[in-house]
């Protein structure tokens, strides 16, 4: 009875997604109803195989996130430290009859070297963990109401394979879709504005037609262009397009009058509908966001619809902090929305292509994206990595980037590498000559780079290739101004600046004593702090980058520079340079690994945006008659005072290349100030507070009205406060959480680099007075109540409501 009974479900289920018009495209979400299996299991793969004692989960899944930190774990510290291995996901389900039309199962992305099957029959194999794929169910499809059963084996145990945490699993979406057998093609559409005017734009679509019918069939093909709004603002209609074969591809052009832009200000967007008419039946029906705008770069910057503007960007792993790597679309939109806030308009996918989601998400939001390939290519930078498939996957691999991504606006760059090793001999001639092929011949609309590491031309043999359109650098930014005489003609770009380290609260003094750690290549780390920190005043970075400010200001000098990316936008699991285990994440981010900005954030939104900054750092908690230095950040203003308990310690101003000011402080308690001004007249105050011992909780709510979807998160900071309010900034306490209503904790963290503690417990040790709890909604609606105490506190609690 409870097979029969999971068996109607199923097929009701089936039926209301796949009952609709029998003609059309129908997209469906399958992330739900799937059974894991962490380890390997002979017969998985058979439909007969018993999988009831299996773990129910809903996709995307990410297990690493789920282990215990472990300095064993072959991924070693440098992979995060997490557990990896193999693992089997299945999944039951049941269609309704689907004569005449194909089925398919599209992946977004799986970690890695998965291998799927339908009903025990093999679809096919991907190695790479980050590219997506999809395959072709229809033939091997039960009859309508029996049970098909899909798994997917997924093997990532072959360690270490990477220089920063993967994650293991089904970690991006997954969908069920069905069309008729004349349908646009995966990936089908390719749409782009030749010309383009504050009067007019030219609208070109080339559309890829898929005939499964075995035999000619004749079509019309209509495309429709659709302004913000969804009116119709131009129409194209071609009859009589013979589909000779399995594959067909027409070409149209429409004219759109006054064009929207596209822009990292206002990012406005079009959709482009394409349908497929048999007669008066409709056979297919395919949208393509599009945005208008034109690119282009100088020799003197880079223009976007003509006008200059300087690439703010920054380097983006794709790890989503305490949720690992499973994708979800409120956490990508939380750290752009953090990014935004500091003037950053450009995201690097270092190195890797990203989720599809997050170029959605960059379109609407306006930020243009240098879309990378590849961290390796027959060369290895780890035993295990991308290097043993590149030779037979790297054509296919690139082909579905360029082709998946080539219609996103925010997309304004490919790359085709980071720090390659074939630049140091002739195969990275060749290679980059093909790539580079293979990527224009798919879109010659887009310029291509490579992230080299060497300025001189005669040692580095891919910029010899002579095709890139534009040679991008990575660090190495004292000898910025030597590119123009030694790479004559050609345009720049900094993709990576900095690598600067910091841990969010902490301060080393003196301010102005460099720290590079390691001193080189050759030596480790003997110097360091014993609990795992560096300063957040700027100044520690490894001997190959840089401080930011130091960073910053010679891209500034270099107008020959078209912008930059730095490394790193937020911090990320792995790769926890400069120091040994427990220290398991990194500390390069400009944001830490919960999402809380560190100091230099507001040193780049003093020079990225045109709002008023004005931040004043350090805490206010120091040993009586210590020396500290205090720095101000500020913008648009002429200067700063400060003040100490009311008494004025000085006016200072920036002058020439400085970007912060500073005044050494013999310490006080009580209250120190902070006014920029301009003209005489205040602009900001900033106000920072010795603090007490802890005495309370405080939870702010990034939102608190949430989409009971099983997907909407809520992230909730935990400050932990003295009586006055202030934060108190070496709090540690151990906070617990408990949720009641339709919503659970996803994840906590507190941004520490070298924290042991599990990113899926309900309690967390506050780190320099502040903590996150991720609340994460069910399918219900209702009231959820975050509850947070800790031992001595007031405890406290938040209401959020899911609707």
């Amino acid at each position: 009875m409870p097979r029969l009974l999971l068996s109607l479900l199923l097929l009701l289920s089936a039926q209301s997604i796949f009952g609709a018009q029998p003609g059309t495209r129908v997209v469906a979400d399958f992330n739900q109803g799937w059974k894991f299996y962490l380890g390997d299991e002979a017969g998985a793969k058979d439909a007969a195989f018993s999988d009831a004692s299996w773990r129910k989960l809903t996709l995307p899944h990410d297990w690493s996130i789920e282990g215990q930190f472990d300095e064993k774990n072959p991924a070693k510290p440098e992979g995060g430290g997490l557990p990896t291995g193999i693992g089997w996901y299945r999944k039951t389900f049941t269609l309704p009859s689907t004569a005449g039309r194909n089925v398919f199962i599209e992946f977004d992305g799986v970690y890695k070297r998965s291998e799927v099957w339908l009903n025990g029959y093999s679809l096919g194999q991907r190695p790479n963990g980050y590219i997506s794929f999809r395959y072709e169910l229809t033939r091997y499809l039960q009859p309508a109401g029996k049970p098909n059963v899909l798994a997917v084996r997924v093997d990532n145990s072959a360690q270490p394979d990477s220089r920063w945490y993967t994650g293991s699993g089904i970690y991006r979406n997954v969908r069920l879709m069905t069309t008729h057998q004349v349908a646009v093609d995966e990936w089908g559409t390719f749409v782009t504005t030749p010309t383009v005017s504050a009067q007019a734009a030219t609208v070109a679509v080339q559309t890829q037609l898929r005939n499964a019918t075995g035999a000619p069939r004749m079509v019309s093909l209509q495309t429709v262009l659709l302004d913000q709004n969804g009116r119709e603002v131009a129409r194209q209609l071609t009859p009589g397009v013979k589909l000779a074969g399995a594959s067909t591809t027409a070409s149209q052009k429409l004219s759109l009058k006054n064009p929207q832009l596209w822009s990292v200000a206002k990012p406005y967007l079009y959709r482009v509908k394409t349908t497929i008419l048999a007669g008066k039946i409709t056979e297919d029906e395919y949208e393509t966001s599009l945005g208008v705008r034109t690119c282009e770069f100088t020799q003197t910057g880079f223009l976007l619809n003509g006008q200059p503007l300087r690439i703010q960007g920054v380097c983006q792993h794709h790890d989503l902090g305490a949720l690992g790597a499973a994708v979800n679309v409120r956490a990508m939109d939380r750290q752009l929305e953090i990014l935004k806030a500091m003037g950053c308009n450009a995201i690097r996918t270092a190195h890797n292509p990203p989720a599809p989601e997050l170029l959605d998400l960059c379109d609407k939001m306006g930020f243009l994206v240098l879309d990378e390939a590849f961290d390796m290519w027959q060369k290895k930078k780890n035993g295990q990595d991308y290097h043993l498939d590149f030779k037979q996957w790297h054509r296919r691999d690139l082909e579905d980037q360029i082709r998946r991504d080539r219609n996103h606006p925010s997309v304004f760059l490919w790359s085709i590498g980071n720090e390659i090793r074939e630049q140091f001999d002739s195969t990275g001639t060749r290679l980059t000559r093909e790539l580079t092929a293979t990527v224009k011949r798919l879109d010659p609309t887009r310029p291509v780079t490579s992230a080299l590491t060497e300025q001189e031309p005669a040692k580095n043999f891919i910029s010899q290739a002579g095709v890139l359109d534009v040679l991008s650098f990575n660090y190495k930014h004292a000898e910025y101004p030597k590119l123009p005489s030694s790479f004559p003609g050609q345009k720049f770009l900094a993709t990576e600046i900095a690598a600067a380290y910091e841990t969010r609260g902490h301060y080393d003094l003196p301010s102005d004593s460099l720290r590079i750690w390691p001193k080189d290549g050759k030596t480790k780390l003997t110097s360091g702090n014993p609990d795992f920190t560096a300063s957040s005043y700027d100044h520690a970075a490894p001997y190959w980058g840089a401080t930011h400010e130091a960073a910053w200001r010679a891209v500034k000098n270099s107008p020959f520079i078209s912008g930059v990316f730095v490394w790193s936008g937020f911090d990320y699991l792995g790769e926890p340079l400069p120091y040994p285990w427990p220290a398991r994440s990194s500390y390069f981010g400009v944001i830490d690994l919960a999402g809380f900005p560190k100091d230099a954030y507001y040193l780049y939104q003093s020079e990225w945006t045109t709002q008023p900054v004005l931040h004043l750092l350090p805490h206010w908690n120091w040993k009586p008659g210590q020396t500290v230095d205090v720095w101000a950040y500020y913008s648009q203003a002429d200067e700063v005072e400060l003040f100490l308990n009311g008494k004025s310690l000085g006016i200072k101003k920036k002058s020439a290349d400085d970007l912060h000011v500073m005044w050494r402080v013999p310490y006080a308690p009580g209250t120190l100030q902070a006014i920029s001004r301009k003209a005489g007249q205040t602009v900001l105050t900033s106000t920072i507070k010795t603090a007490g011992p802890p005495a309370k909780i405080e939870l702010n709510a990034d939102r608190s009205k949430l989409r009971a979807d099983a997907k909407d998160l809520a992230f909730i900071t935990v400050r932990v406060l003295d009586n006055a309010g202030n934060l108190v900034p070496d709090a540690a306490n151990l906070v617990k959480f408990s949720v009641s209503g339709p919503g659970f904790v996803a994840g906590v963290d507190n941004g520490y680099q070298a924290s042991m503690e599990s990113f899926k417990a309900r309690e967390r040790k506050a780190y320099n007075g502040m903590a996150l709890a991720i609340i994460q909604t069910t399918d219900k609606g209702g009231q959820i109540t975050l509850q947070a105490t800790s031992e001595g506190l007031a405890p406290t609690a938040l209401k959020l409501t899911s609707n």
